[in-house]
């Protein structure tokens, strides 16, 4: 099951179902039957105006985002789908914070459901840095699907490497 990387900590169950469905030739139709449609959030702006809702909805209180964007340097080998960083510094007698978000290019081309399951996983990383009990149950709390679309997603990297 080694050749599985994505889906590597998965149970031997899923991971044997997944194997099978990859080795019949039905992944894609799994994949595109339950995700028919790609999002529309194709620019570095949209992206922005996307995420700072979510953020909007569910994390009012963590400072504003300075950026966010798409890299195409982000690979997804080196288990980097997005990525967040935090950065506070000191001007005057004020606490400045700057947030950013960084989401894989190959996303663009994603169903709407895995490009929400990124921004709330690197989202719910501003208030918990580890994926512990309390990130996931906030991941949750922001997408009651997370849990499905995060094994959706990494079936999808499986499907596009063919």
């Amino acid at each position: 099951m080694s050749r599985l990387k994505y889906i590597a900590h998965y149970s031997e169950q899923i991971q044997t179902q997944a194997a099978q469905m990859i080795s019949d030739g039905r992944m894609g139709e799994y994949l595109d039957k339950k995700y028919p449609t790609q999002h529309q959030v194709q620019s570095d702006k949209a992206l922005y105006h996307y995420v700072n809702e979510i953020k909007n909805q569910y994390m009012r209180k963590i400072g504003p985002l300075s950026s966010v964007s798409y890299s195409s340097k982000l690979k997804v080998l080196k288990h980097a789908l997005g990525i967040h960083t935090t950065q506070s510094r000191v001007q005057g007698s004020k606490l400045k914070s700057h947030n950013s978000i960084t989401v894989a290019s190959l996303f663009k081309d994603a169903p709407p459901e895995f490009l929400r399951m990124i921004v709330v996983h690197e989202l719910a990383h501003f208030k918990e840095h580890d994926h512990n009990k309390a990130f996931y149950q906030l991941c949750c709390h922001m997408e009651p699907e997370y849990h499905q679309l995060e094994l959706d997603m990494r079936l999808w990297l499986h499907w596009q490497e063919q």
